[in-house]
C-alpha cells in the first residue's frame, strides 16, 4: 500500500551535534547526533510505523537508509502531544546533510507520509 503525501498536521523539529568523542577525522569518519521532535497537531492519534532517510556527505556519497519504526519504537503520538529521540549518523566527510520521512498510520486507518526537510551535519571546522 502507498502513503500518500501529508495531509495530517505533523510537526518535526530536528536539533544535531557533533560527536567528537566518537570521531576520527584522520580515518574519515565523523560522527553527529540528531534529536528529532514529532508533535501530532492533528486531531487523531497517529503512529510511526517505518523510516526513510537519505543521508549525503560533501563528496555527495548517499546511504539510503530504510527500516521499521525509530531507536526499536513504532510510537503512538497523540493530539497535542510530542514523541522524541535521538539517534547518529557516521559521514566520511567533515558536512552533509539527511533528508527524509517517516510512514505513519491515523488511528482512522490512513497511511501518510510525514516529510522530514533537509537539515545539515556539520563538524565545528566546516564552519569558517
Amino acid at each position: 500500500m502507498t502513503a500518500t503525501p501529508s495531509s495530517h498536521p505533523i510537526v518535526i523539529d530536528v536539533a544535531t551535534a557533533f560527536l567528537a568523542e566518537q570521531s576520527a577525522p584522520k580515518h574519515q569518519r565523523y560522527a553527529f547526533s540528531y534529536t528529532i521532535t514529532i508533535k501530532n497537531d492533528g486531531d487523531e492519534n497517529v503512529q510511526l510505523l517505518s523510516r526513510h532517510w537519505l543521508i549525503t556527505d560533501s563528496d555527495n556519497r548517499v546511504q539510503e537508509v530504510r527500516g521499521e519504526g525509530v531507536v526499536g519504537q513504532q510510537p503512538t503520538i497523540a493530539p497535542g502531544e510530542s514523541y522524541q529521540y535521538t539517534s547518529g549518523a557516521l559521514l566520511e566527510t567533515a558536512a552533509g546533510t539527511m533528508e527524509g520521512s517517516y510512514q505513519m498510520i491515523s488511528a482512522s486507518g490512513e497511511l501518510f507520509e510525514a516529510p522530514v526537510a533537509t537539515f545539515s551535519l556539520i563538524h565545528p571546522s566546516a564552519l569558517h
